[in-house]
């Protein structure tokens, strides 16, 4: 089908004096269209008229009504649920080819007769006008802090007009957090915008009451910096559109920072904070004309920052030794109990004030119905009702480290469940009162080594001071390096030289070097004198190199191969053993190798005259065989690796 623009281009190469010809195929058509299109004054698309007809059956016909009825019920339905639907309806009568079908239907009746779609309305902003905050999970990204996993949020704060923005860690939508980072944001500015939007904040907020004292706080820190607040409605992120989008944007700035610095982990919660905001230092560097113009419209800070904690005051400690705080339970030392305590709520730290002096400060709990025990807070009471440990609320949490928690079911093993847990409270009251460090290594010593676990054991450890091998120190046993000849060759090439004189002797001196060592496996394979054995030129055990024993059979005349896998050696009547009357064949000695190292059945024959050649050269030696081939390589048996031998 020839468009709109091929027609044009083809009238401007025409204008500018081409041919047809080259025209129409630089236009990308034949030469008879671009004639017509030549010789006529309108374009494609005008010549076109629209089908209203179909060119094949329309399978749903039957079945839309049906279908219209649900979607004037349920305007939200998708089209593959309700495709799904007339499948199992009406089995067998659709297909999953039709399914595209289908939504080209569906579409065309929303776009003709559905309901009204909602409309987005852009707006125009104005310099030092609104400001827009939003938490973002920043989970993706994978940060870790010293090594370990560090999920977070960043409260993220944007001025509309030049989209200059501000970020701070938190880790949870709490009000702490977001009066936090606002101020934050207020102060890096020098300003105040003359208002502020936020989401509706539901996460923050879980009751009516805390819903109320939510608002109070909120109009308390805007009635402060003097900015009127805007909340959006419920599930309308549009409606905070400019930071929403803002979201996406800056956590890709972020990915891409961290691939470019090649780690994502830093050393401290400080090192990461720093990183985040020189990163937004950099962006908002761009945004410096727009945001000049803001900075002249925005209004006075005041002169401190408003305390962003929130305080609670008269918190009764109950007699579990616990708090109530944010509908989460946290323990306080039992000499608190009955009295009562004021606490201050940080953006991810938890407080406790007692008679104005710091008792303790604890990481604050995300959510709701969390607790957080610490085992020296109960554990006096313990010791002396160990009969409430089993069944204990908080069981859980009186196991400090995994090996506490094997140590508790190893001394379960061995004991019933009373003597058990006294056993296991006598230890957790050391780490208490001791060292939590020493005694962790005692019991990681005794599981270790799959010793018997108790308080006495544990405790001498403890006061003798002794100290465990780290976690990550591995004790290999050092190998025997004698276990690795079977896995290597034997030494079977020669040296020319080292026989050339004397073949036999080389033999010899190794055999004499092996007696010592003669075991149960020379014997058995030492053949008996009544199978025709002559004497052999040696015998025993080889070399601690060479598997196997040396053998000292041999046969007269012409036998051609021997019972063992070995490499057999004559001599004639150059100054070596010979069989009695035999002239070309010399007893044999028989090299047994090892399963493993089996080279095949070879002997070793001397030229057949006794004595030596008329040349005067040495006699040479061959493999037995048809060929008589000088004894260099041969291939041994059952498919194993060939290996050389030479023999002077």
């Amino acid at each position: 089908m020839i468009t709109d623009g091929q027609a044009r281009r083809l009238r401007h190469f025409l204008a500018q004096g081409e041919s047809l010809t080259l025209a129409a195929r630089r236009s990308g058509m034949t030469e008879k269209t671009a004639r017509k299109y030549r010789d006529s004054k309108g374009l494609p698309s005008e010549g076109r008229t629209p089908r209203h007809w179909r060119t094949r059956p329309d399978p749903f016909v039957d079945v839309w009504s049906a279908v219209q009825a649900q979607l004037e019920k349920e305007p939200e339905l998708r089209a593959f649920t309700l495709f799904d639907w007339l499948k199992a309806k009406y089995p067998g009568r659709f297909s999953d080819s039709q399914r595209r079908t289908f939504e080209r239907r569906v579409r065309r009746w929303r776009g003709t007769r559905g309901a009204n779609r909602e409309v987005i309305f852009p707006q125009v902003h104005f310099p030092g006008a609104l400001g827009a905050s939003d938490f973002t999970d920043m989970g993706s990204l994978k940060i870790t802090i010293g090594g370990r996993l560090f999920p977070h949020l960043l409260y993220h704060f944007v001025l509309t007009y030049s989209n200059w923005e501000s970020v701070t860690i938190c880790q949870s939508e709490s009000f702490e957090a977001l009066s936090f980072g606002l101020q934050e944001a207020f102060w890096k500015m020098g300003g105040v915008p003359r208002r502020h939007r936020s989401d509706s904040l539901s996460a923050a907020v879980n009751n009516l009451s805390e819903d109320r004292d939510f608002r109070a706080r909120y109009r308390d820190l805007t009635d402060y910096y003097r900015v009127e607040p805007q909340r959006t409605n419920a599930r309308k992120p549009q409606e905070n559109g400019d930071v929403e989008s803002s979201n996406g944007h800056m956590k890709t700035v972020v990915e891409q920072a961290l691939l470019l610095r090649g780690s994502r982990d830093f050393a401290s919660h400080d090192d990461y904070q720093q990183f985040l905001y020189e990163l937004m230092d950099k962006r908002n560097a761009t945004r410096s004309e727009k945001f000049a113009e803001e900075q002249l419209q925005l209004g006075e800070l005041p002169p401190t920052k408003i305390d962003y904690r929130h305080h609670v005051r008269d918190i009764k400690v109950s007699r579990g030794s616990t708090i109530q705080v944010k509908r989460n339970t946290y323990s306080v030392p039992s000499r608190l109990i009955g009295h009562r305590v004021d606490v201050v709520i940080d953006i991810d730290s938890i407080t406790v004030w007692y008679a104005g002096s710091q008792v303790q400060r604890m990481p604050r709990l995300l959510g709701r119905g969390k607790h957080a025990i610490n085992y020296r807070h109960v554990i006096d009471s313990l010791v002396r009702k160990p009969g409430a440990f089993e069944n204990y609320r908080y069981h859980a949490d009186l196991f400090p480290t995994s090996y506490f928690r094997m140590a508790y079911d190893r001394l379960c093993a061995q004991h019933s469940p009373r003597v058990a847990a006294r056993e296991y409270l006598k230890i957790l009251n050391m780490a208490a009162r001791d060292s939590e460090d020493a005694v962790q290594d005692a019991l990681r010593l005794a599981l270790t080594n799959r010793e018997p676990i108790s308080s006495a054991s544990v405790r001498q450890f403890v006061e003798q001071h002794q100290q465990a091998p780290p976690v990550t120190v591995v004790h290999v046993e050092a190998p025997n390096l004698d276990d690795f000849d079977s896995l290597l060759h034997t030494d079977m090439e020669i040296s020319t030289d080292d026989y050339a004189a004397d073949p036999i002797t080389q033999f010899e001196d190794q055999a004499n070097d092996a007696q010592a060592t003669i075991g149960d496996q020379a014997e058995r394979q030492t053949r008996s004198s009544d199978e025709g054995r002559s004497d052999g030129l040696f015998s025993g055990t080889p070399p601690a190199h060479v598997s196997g024993t040396f053998c000292d059979h041999g046969t007269a005349g012409g036998a051609r191969v021997a019972q063992s896998s070995g490499v057999s050696s004559g001599a004639d009547g150059s100054g070596m053993s010979n069989t009695t009357g035999g002239t070309h064949h010399a007893s044999h000695a028989t090299f047994a190798t090892s399963a493993v190292e089996a080279m095949g059945q070879f002997r070793l024959d001397p030229p057949a005259t006794a004595g030596d050649p008329a040349d005067g050269e040495p006699p040479r030696w061959y493999v037995s065989g048809t060929t008589r081939e000088p004894a260099v390589v041969w291939e041994t048996r059952f498919g194993e690796d060939a290996l050389s031998f030479c023999v002077g």
